[in-house]
């Protein structure tokens, strides 16, 4: 039979060292903000319990515009923060892990693994607006609908990431950013969705003018009252408002 022999052999483990780079984001698309409804939030948690009858649908609101746009986005609610809205900073960690499955020298799980986008929301820059589009339900028939979400035309922000060294450089951490802005995009109907075009951004100078501009222009205050008072971000979603608001006054008083 045989016997394991023991081994008088020391295994030595390097030391984990991590590395953290702060980087200037600016928008080359308009950013979609798309957190889930607190309505599909509570329809998860607890279910209505039957189908309602076609008075009592008459009777209620299947969609509320304004409501809906304002709880698109994640608002960042202490007065310490520079913006009001936010986005998940893992949208940031998986535009990197999409770009590198493009990029030589790297994978997806080991981008996962080695690199950490710091803080759990990453404050967004700039000038919010109402959009109305028509979207396709995840039902077996792909009912159209019509949705509403924030949007933000021109946009910045700043990220810190951290990683692990020597497995991984700033300088790969720059490039990895950079490509993820241009294959995958951040947000909703996206780059790395496939027909989408949203949430496209670059790796820019923290001194750039138009970075700059989008910060100096599109802070909390700037976005605390656009968000109370919305503008339309094209003519459709301005004509649904306004046929909205024309509609629902004259079934309410009629």
């Amino acid at each position: 039979m045989a016997t394991a022999k023991q081994s008088n052999e020391t295994l030595e483990i390097a030391p984990v060292e991590s590395g953290t780079v702060s980087l200037a984001i600016l928008g080359k698309s308009p950013l979609i903000l798309n957190r889930m409804s607190e309505k599909a939030q509570h329809e998860l948690l607890l279910p209505d319990g039957g189908r309602r009858s076609a008075a009592a649908k008459a009777q209620s609101l299947k969609h509320e515009p304004l409501r809906e746009f304002r709880a698109s986005p994640y608002t960042l609610e202490s007065p310490e923060s520079p913006t009001l809205l936010g986005i998940m900073s893992t949208a940031f960690k998986g535009a990197m892990r999409t770009a590198a499955l493009d990029l030589p020298g790297a994978t997806k799980a080991r981008i996962g693994r080695l690199v950490y986008v710091e803080g759990e929301y990453v404050p967004i820059y700039g000038v919010p607006q109402v959009l109305m589009s028509v979207t396709r339900s995840a039902d077996i028939n792909h009912t159209p609908d019509v949705r509403t979400r924030c949007i933000v035309a021109k946009w910045a922000a700043f990220v810190s990431i951290s990683f692990v060294k020597p497995l991984i450089t700033a300088k790969s951490i720059v490039n990895l950013l950079a490509a993820g802005g241009v294959t995958a995009g951040v947000g909703d109907f996206r780059v790395e969705k496939g027909s989408g075009s949203f949430g496209r951004f670059t790796v820019t100078d923290a001194e750039d003018p138009e970075f700059l501009s989008v910060l100096s222009t599109g802070g909390r205050s700037v976005q605390e009252a656009a968000m109370a008072e919305p503008t339309a971000y094209d003519r459709q979603t301005a004509d649904l408002l306004l046929w909205f608001d024309i509609e629902l006054s004259r079934r309410t008083n009629g």
